[in-house]
């Protein structure tokens, strides 16, 4: 014997209205509504229906029947029963999926610093496969992950200070986003990222501190030291505003110039 028959898209326009699809459900029956009238009128007809039910479902105990009472056309008990159940088990499914996304999201944000210092730390982890996990999690951090996806860069190293720069830029609606990538560079010292527009301006999009051991530095005794810096910035002017890019340091040393 065949099952029951699927219904066809005419029939599934209540069950959208309410917002009982699943999402390929929806999606099947936004593609049937674009190209059919009766479903369009007959959704907006039943615009309000989705709020009223679900309010009936977040009534404590089982208000529904004093409220059906009101309503012009009064549906069956059962059938406001089944229509205010499923309302119901669509909204916590949602809220259930929500909380799962940001507790997930927490977790990340709250296990990224510690897995990051984690490693850091000496061996002792799972062979090959314990060194590839590092490996990833130490690329994960949002500036060097930036710095990879950004495609524009300008590159210059110092013939004096032998310090090399490579600038990431990317155009946005408030200026440009900068990621400053620097190796050779010794410490201890304070240095920032300067814009230096067209016009003359000057404007520090970041500035950071540079520890003893220095970074990017190809003959250091620890991994930590070979590892270039990667900082953050940001600047109000365009992309094609900017002249040059220069890190500097407190003191107003000069470390090296990038041309825009």
């Amino acid at each position: 014997m065949q099952g029951s028959p699927a219904p066809n898209e005419h029939e599934t326009v209540g069950a959208y209205a309410l917002g009982i699809l699943d999402d390929a459900e929806a999606t099947a029956f936004e593609a049937h509504l674009a190209t059919c009238e009766w479903c369009a009128q007959q959704l907006d007809e039943l615009a309000g229906l989705e709020p009223m039910m679900a309010a009936l479902a977040d009534l404590p105990g089982t208000g529904t029947p004093a409220i059906a009472e009101s309503l012009t056309a009064k549906p069956s008990t059962r059938l406001s029963e089944k229509l205010v159940d499923e309302v119901a088990e669509r909204r916590a499914r949602k809220r259930r999926r929500n909380l799962y996304l940001v507790g997930t999201a927490a977790a990340l944000i709250i296990g990224g610093p510690f897995a990051a210092v984690a490693t850091t730390g000496g061996g002792g982890g799972d062979g090959d496969g314990g060194r590839k996990a590092e490996t990833t999690q130490q690329a994960a951090s949002p500036a060097e992950a930036a710095f990879a996806a950004m495609p524009d860069r300008v590159t210059a190293t110092d013939p004096a200070t032998r310090v090399s720069a490579t600038v990431a830029l990317e155009k946005k609606a408030w200026g440009t986003e900068t990621v400053l990538e620097l190796k050779n560079l010794k410490g201890p010292q304070k240095c920032s990222l300067i814009a230096v527009g067209k016009n003359g301006e000057r404007e520090t999009l970041s500035s950071w501190t540079v520890p003893d051991w220095g970074y990017g530095i190809p003959d250091a005794a620890t991994d930590k030291a070979k590892k270039p810096l990667y900082v953050h910035g940001g600047a109000a002017f365009a992309p094609h505003q900017i002249s040059h890019f220069e890190v500097m340091t407190f003191d107003g040393k000069r470390l090296v110039e990038v041309d825009a």
